[in-house]
C-alpha cells in the first residue's frame, strides 16, 4: 500500500510523459474557427430623450433569443417610433412589430440562414403589422427605425425620418438608413407621382406655396410609414432594408428621431460623442441638438456600441498629426477626398455588405431571374406564392408590390 506521507518522487521524464501534448497555437484557432466559437461582441447601449409632444417612443430588447434557452440564437433589438397625428400607431408598432417579424422566420434554421432570411421578414413584419394596425380603425401613423444585432452583423429596416448611422473605427461615418421626406427623396416623388398621388406644397391665400413637399391626399411629408390609413394608397409601409457585418474592431450606431437630424448632421453627431460610454453619448447627443436647435420636436437618441468583449467603450478615434507642409501642398486634393470618402459605407476592413434592397447581393442569393422574370411573386405577409395580376407590380427596388392597397 501507497504511503501518502511519504514523498513521491518522480523523474523528469515520467513528468514529460504524464503532461498533455502541447497544440500550436495556429492549430487551436483553426479549431474555433471550425466549431463556429468565435467570440460574439458586446452590445452597450444608452438612450435619452425629451418630450414636446410625446409621441416618441423606443425598444430597447437586449436579450433576445431565436430559440428560448439557447443562448448561442441570442440578438439583440433596437427601434425607435416617432408618432404623428396621435401616439396609437408608435404603440402599436412597438409592441407587435418584433412578433411578426419572427413569426416570418422558421426557429429550425442556422445562424446563417436566419440572417439571409431576416432582410425579407423585416418586410412581412412591417407590411403585417401595418394591416393589423388598420383593423382598428386608428388613423395615426408612425417612423420606424427598426435595428436587429446579431453577433456583428447589423441589419436595419426603416421607413420615414428617423435616422440611424454607422459611426465604425477609423472615422467613417455611414448612412444605414434612407430618409423618405419627400422633399430630400427625388425617388420616393417620382414613385408617388407615378402611382398617381400628387406632390406639391401648401397653399395659403394668395396661391402662394408654404412648407415642405407633402403627398395628397393626406398632407402627409412622408412617403412611407406605418399607420396612415386616411392618407391614400400611396403612403406604404414597405420599409428599406440594409444589413451589413462590422470588422472585430465593432462601431457605434446613433439611432435617433428627427428631432436629432433636425438640428445635427450625422457628422456632427458621431464627433459629439466618440470616446464617451454610449449612456453619456446618447445625453451628449441630445444635449447637442438642444442647444443648436432648442425643443422643437420629440427628441430620442440611442446609442448602441458594438464591441469586442476585452473592452468597455469605443476608444476614441487618433487626431492625425497635422503638417504644416503637406497641407500647403495637398490641402485641396485630400480635403476633396475626405469629403467624397464620409458617405461611403464599406472602408475596407471596417464593414461589409451584406445587403440592400435591390443589390447585387439581392440578385445572386436569390437568382438573377427571381421574381422578376419568373411571373411569380411572393407575399410580404404570409410568403404565399402567386401569379402577377395587373394590380400588381414590382418596383426595381422590392420583392413585394409597391402598388400597396389600403384596403387589401
Amino acid at each position: 500500500m501507497l504511503d501518502l506521507l511519504t514523498p513521491l518522487h518522480v523523474s523528469t521524464d515520467e513528468v514529460s510523459r504524464m503532461r498533455p501534448p502541447l497544440v500550436p497555437l495556429a492549430t487551436l484557432i483553426g479549431r474555433e474557427l471550425r466549431n463556429e466559437m468565435i467570440e460574439k461582441p458586446l452590445v452597450k447601449y444608452g438612450q435619452a430623450a425629451l418630450a414636446k409632444k410625446g409621441e416618441d417612443y423606443f425598444l430597447i430588447k437586449p436579450d433576445c433569443q431565436r430559440v428560448s434557452g439557447d443562448l448561442s440564437t441570442s440578438f439583440s433589438v433596437f427601434a425607435i417610433f416617432d408618432g404623428h397625428n396621435g401616439i396609437s400607431a408608435a404603440i402599436f408598432a412597438k409592441e407587435q412589430l418584433l412578433d411578426n417579424v419572427l413569426s416570418a422566420i422558421p426557429q429550425d434554421i442556422s445562424t446563417e440562414e436566419w440572417l439571409q432570411a431576416l432582410p425579407r421578414a423585416l418586410v412581412a413584419g412591417f407590411v403585417k403589422t401595418d394591416i393589423e394596425f388598420q383593423q382598428g380603425g386608428e388613423t395615426s401613423g408612425t417612423t420606424v427605425t427598426f435595428v436587429i444585432i446579431d453577433g456583428w452583423t447589423v441589419t436595419v429596416a426603416s421607413v420615414g425620418d428617423s435616422r440611424c448611422i454607422l459611426d465604425s473605427q477609423g472615422g467613417v461615418v455611414s448612412l444605414l438608413t434612407v430618409d423618405h421626406r419627400l422633399e430630400e427623396n427625388v425617388e420616393e416623388r417620382e414613385r408617388v407621382t407615378a402611382s398617381g398621388g400628387e406632390v406639391g406644397r401648401l397653399n395659403v391665400f394668395g396661391g402662394n406655396e408654404v412648407g415642405p413637399l407633402r403627398c395628397w391626399p393626406g398632407g402627409l411629408c412622408l412617403s412611407r410609414s406605418i399607420g396612415d390609413t386616411d392618407v391614400g394608397e400611396y403612403i406604404v409601409p414597405i420599409p428599406h432594408v440594409k444589413q451589413v457585418k462590422l470588422s472585430n474592431f465593432g462601431g457605434r450606431l446613433i439611432i435617433a428621431s428627427d428631432g436629432i437630424w433636425d438640428a445635427l448632421s450625422s457628422d456632427m453627431a458621431a464627433k459629439a460623442c466618440r470616446g464617451l460610454p454610449a449612456e453619456l453619448a446618447a445625453k451628449l447627443v441630445v444635449k447637442e441638438a438642444l442647444r443648436s436647435r432648442g425643443l422643437k420636436d420629440d427628441t430620442t437618441c440611442l446609442v448602441v456600441d458594438i464591441i469586442p468583449s476585452d473592452i468597455l467603450f469605443l476608444p476614441p478615434i487618433p487626431r492625425k498629426k497635422h503638417n504644416m507642409f503637406s497641407s500647403i501642398l495637398f490641402g485641396k486634393k485630400a480635403l476633396s477626398s475626405v469629403s467624397k470618402s464620409t458617405n461611403k459605407l464599406s472602408a475596407v476592413g471596417v464593414v461589409e455588405e451584406l445587403f440592400e434592397e435591390g443589390s447585387a447581393v439581392l440578385a445572386e442569393r436569390y437568382g438573377k431571374d427571381f421574381p422578376a422574370n419568373s411571373g411569380i411573386h411572393r407575399c410580404a405577409v404570409c410568403q404565399f406564392e402567386f401569379e402577377v395580376a395587373p394590380v400588381i407590380t414590382l418596383d426595381n427596388e422590392s420583392l413585394v408590390s409597391i402598388e400597396y392597397k389600403k384596403d387589401k
